[in-house]
C-alpha cells in the first residue's frame, strides 16, 4: 500500500503543467473538429429548426374527398404556381394528428398544414371548381397566388460553385507549396533558403571528441573555428581568414560527422544544407536560395556555412549531357560562386562543404579564393581504426576475450561508418545468440556478414557442383600461399554466403604503392580457381566470371594506365582530374587500342600458365586440400600451413588462434554468385 501511495503522489502534478506531466506538450488541435462541427450544425439546424415548420405533403385525391367534403379547410394558398399549401382550421387540426406522427417533419400551429402540387393552373382550378359544385358558396374555397424565392437556395446555387472552386484551388495550392516550398510561407518561400540554423538556442551536441581518427583534417578544421573564437592571433601577422575548405574523401570517411563536430565546437551561427536543397522544379529557384543563404550568412556574420554533397550543383559547367540546353543546375552554380568570391565581400562567412567526387567539380569553384584548402578525409589507417573502435565500443556490453587492436588488424580498407556497422551487427548477433556480453567470435561473423553477405547453408548444390568448388577455391589457396607477394590467405569456403557460391578470405597488406610483381602475383592467385577446374576435371566452368573480370580490368590497367607494358611505354591514357571536357574519340590511335590490346592479353595468358605450372608442382597439396574442404566445408591458414609447411617469406604474422575461430578480412576472391 505504502509503494502505491508513493506512486500516486508522484502523480500529481502542478495545475499549471500541461496534460501528461511538465515538458509534455498537449495534443494539437485538429481543425478538422471544426468541419465537423459545423456539419452537425447545420444539420440540427436543418431538420430540427427549419424542417420542422414545414408541411405534410398530401395528395390532390384526400384533398378533394376529404378536406374539401368536410369543410376543413381554412384557406389554400398556392405558391409559386407550383404547390398549394393547405391550412387547416384551428378546431380541426386535431383530427389529422395520425397523418402527422407518420413523418419527420411536424408542421406549426398555425400552418401551412399540407402540400399537393398541383400540376398547370387551369387543371387546379378546373379540379377545384368541379370538388366544390355542391358545396355552398359561403363555405367555397378561393385560392390565393403568392410568389415566394427561397433568397438562401438561391444564393447557393449561384455563388456555392464558385466558392467550393476557390476552396478546391486552396487546397491544391496548399499541397503545392507543402511539396515545392516548404516552410511557413508556402510556395511565396520557394525561394528562401532550405538550410538549417544552429545557433546558441539550437546547439548540436556532437563535439570533436566524438570524431575518431582524422588527426589531420581536424586540425585543418579545428584552426578555422578558432579562427572565427580568437581572429587576433591570427591577423596580428597580416593572415586572412580563409574563405572556404572543402572536404574530399571516400563515401562513410566522416565528412559530415566533421562538420557536425564544427557546429558543436563554434560559437558562432551554423548553416547546414545538401546541395540537392538548391534544386527545385521552377526554374530560377536555385539562384534565389543562394542568394537569401548568403544573405542569412551575412546578416549573422561571422559564421559557417555547410553545404553537404555539393556535386549536386558544382558539377563542371559544359558537361550537361543534354547539350544546348538551359541547365538549371548551372544557374545555380554561377550564382554559387558570385556569392562565395564576387564583388560583394562575405567577410566572416566561412564556407565548409564536403563530396566524395571532387573530380567533376567545376574549376572555377576549386579556385583558391572560394576554397582556399582541400582537406582530403581519407579511409582510416591501422591506428585510426583503433580510436574508431574505442568510440563506437563504448555502448557495447564487451566479452573479455575483445581485443581492439585484433579487430582493428582484421578490418582493412573499413572506412568508420563500415566500422559502426561492425559493431552494430556483432551486437545484434550476439543476442541472437543469447550471449551475455559481446564475444570476439561475434566480431568476426559480423565482419563475414557484411562483407561476404548472408549464409545460405540451405542452398541446394549437387555433389559435382561442390566438388567443382572445392577444388576451384583450393587452386585459389595453393597458389595464393606459394607466391611471395600474394595476399596471406586467412579462410577458404565453400558454404554458399550472399551471392557466392565460394569464396577465399585474404588479409590484404596495407601499402600505399603496388609493384609490377605484386600485381602479377595477385593475378596468378585469382587464375588459379579456373586452372584448378582445367587441370582437375579437364574443362572449365562459368564460376570464374568474377576472377576473369578482375584480372582483365587489373591488365588493361597495368598496360594504359600504370606504364607497366615494354611494347606500349611508359604512358597513361587515364585521366585522374576528370575536367577534360567531352571527347568523341579515344585518347590514342587504332593502332596503340590493338597493342594495348595484345599486351594485356598476354599478360594474362601468361599468368594463367603460371598458375597452371604452380597446381601441377605441388598436385598432391592441392589435392589433399580441396578433399579437407569438401570435408570440413571451411579451413584456415592453420590447415594450408599443415599441409605446405611455413611461407618463408611471410612478412605478417597473423594472430593463432586455438580454437580456429575465423580469422577474416574485407578483400575475397569472389563478390558474384559464383566460386571465386
Amino acid at each position: 500500500m505504502a509503494e502505491y501511495n508513493n506512486n500516486k503522489e508522484k502523480r500529481r502534478v502542478d495545475p499549471g503543467t500541461p496534460p501528461g506531466g511538465p515538458g509534455v506538450k498537449p495534443p494539437r488541435f485538429n481543425p478538422y473538429w471544426i468541419y465537423g462541427l459545423i456539419a452537425v450544425l447545420f444539420i440540427v439546424v436543418n431538420f430540427y429548426l427549419t424542417g420542422s415548420k414545414g408541411p405534410v405533403e398530401t395528395t390532390w385525391n384526400k384533398v378533394r374527398t376529404t378536406m374539401l367534403v368536410s369543410n376543413d379547410i381554412d384557406r389554400m394558398v398556392v405558391i409559386n404556381k407550383e404547390k398549394a399549401h393547405i391550412y387547416l382550421k384551428n378546431d380541426r387540426v386535431s383530427k389529422y394528428e395520425k397523418d402527422f406522427q407518420g413523418t419527420f417533419t411536424k408542421p406549426a400551429e398555425t400552418g401551412p398544414h399540407f402540400y399537393f402540387v398541383i400540376g398547370s393552373i387551369e387543371t387546379f382550378e378546373r379540379n377545384l371548381a368541379e370538388a366544390q359544385e355542391n358545396i355552398e358558396m359561403s363555405q367555397r374555397i378561393e385560392p390565393e397566388y403568392r410568389n415566394e424565392r427561397n433568397w438562401m437556395g438561391e444564393l447557393l446555387w449561384t455563388i456555392g460553385p464558385f466558392i467550393l472552386i476557390i476552396l478546391l484551388w486552396l487546397w491544391i495550392f496548399r499541397r503545392m507549396s507543402r511539396g515545392a516550398g516548404g516552410g511557413s510561407g508556402g510556395i511565396f518561400s520557394v525561394g528562401k533558403s532550405q538550410a538549417k540554423v544552429f545557433d546558441k538556442d539550437s546547439r548540436v551536441n556532437t563535439t570533436f571528441k566524438d570524431v575518431a581518427g582524422l588527426s589531420e583534417a581536424k586540425q585543418e578544421v579545428v584552426e578555422i573555428v578558432e579562427f572565427l573564437k580568437n581572429p587576433g592571433k591570427f591577423t596580428r601577422l597580416g593572415g586572412k581568414i580563409p574563405k572556404g575548405a572543402l572536404l574530399v574523401g571516400p563515401p562513410g570517411t566522416g565528412k559530415t560527422l566533421l562538420a557536425k563536430a564544427v557546429a558543436g565546437e563554434a560559437n558562432v551561427p551554423f548553416f547546414s544544407m545538401s546541395g540537392s536543397d538548391f534544386v527545385e522544379m521552377f526554374v530560377g529557384v536555385g539562384a534565389s536560395r543562394v542568394r537569401d543563404l548568403f544573405k542569412q550568412a551575412k546578416e549573422k556574420a561571422p559564421c559557417i556555412v555547410f553545404i553537404d554533397e555539393i556535386d549536386a550543383i558544382g558539377r563542371a559547367r559544359g558537361r550537361n549531357p543534354n547539350m544546348g540546353s538551359n541547365d538549371e543546375r548551372e544557374n545555380t552554380l554561377n550564382q554559387l560562386l558570385t556569392e562565395m568570391d564576387g564583388f560583394d565581400t562575405n567577410s566572416g562567412v566561412i564556407i565548409l562543404a564536403a563530396t566524395n567526387r571532387a573530380d567533376i567539380l567545376d574549376r572555377a569553384l576549386m579556385r583558391a579564393g572560394r576554397f582556399d584548402r582541400q582537406i582530403h578525409v581519407e579511409l582510416p589507417d591501422l591506428n585510426e581504426r583503433k580510436e574508431i573502435f574505442q568510440v563506437h565500443l563504448k555502448p557495447l556490453k564487451l566479452h573479455g576475450d575483445v581485443n581492439i587492436e585484433f579487430l582493428s588488424k582484421q578490418t582493412p580498407g573499413f572506412s568508420g561508418a563500415d566500422i559502426a556497422n561492425v559493431c552494430n551487427e556483432a551486437a545484434l548477433i550476439a543476442a541472437r545468440k543469447n550471449h551475455d556480453a559481446v564475444m570476439r567470435q561475434d566480431f568476426l561473423d559480423a565482419v563475414d556478414r557484411i562483407i561476404g553477405g548472408l549464409e545460405k547453408k540451405n542452398k541446394i548444390i549437387s555433389q559435382d557442383e561442390k566438388k567443382t568448388i572445392a577444388y576451384h577455391e583450393a587452386g585459389h589457396a595453393t597458389i595464393s600461399w606459394l607466391l611471395e607477394y600474394a595476399h596471406p590467405l586467412v579462410k577458404v569456403t565453400i558454404v554458399p554466403r550472399g551471392k557466392a557460391l565460394g569464396a577465399a578470405w585474404y588479409l590484404p597488406e596495407e601499402r600505399s604503392i603496388t609493384t609490377k610483381e605484386q600485381l602479377l602475383d595477385e593475378m596468378c592467385s585469382t587464375l588459379g580457381g579456373r586452372a584448378a577446374e582445367e587441370i582437375i576435371f579437364g574443362k572449365v566452368s562459368s564460376g570464374a566470371q568474377n576472377d576473369l573480370e578482375r584480372v582483365t580490368k587489373q591488365a588493361y590497367a597495368m598496360v594504359s594506365i600504370f606504364g607497366m607494358s615494354d611494347k606500349v611505354g611508359t604512358v597513361s591514357f587515364y585521366d585522374s582530374t576528370g575536367q577534360s571536357d567531352y571527347a568523341f574519340t579515344k585518347p590514342y590511335s587504332e593502332k596503340t587500342a590493338e597493342l594495348i590490346d595484345e599486351e594485356a592479353k598476354k599478360i594474362i595468358d601468361q599468368q594463367y600458365l603460371r598458375a597452371l605450372e604452380i597446381l601441377r608442382k605441388s598436385a598432391d597439396g592441392h589435392r589433399k586440400l580441396a578433399e579437407l574442404l569438401l570435408e570440413r566445408e571451411v579451413i584456415f591458414s592453420e590447415d594450408l600451413e599443415h599441409i605446405f609447411g611455413k611461407r618463408p617469406w611471410e612478412k605478417h604474422v597473423l594472430e593463432n588462434n586455438n580454437s580456429k575461430q575465423q580469422d577474416i578480412s574485407p578483400e575475397t576472391s569472389d563478390a558474384t554468385g559464383q566460386p571465386a
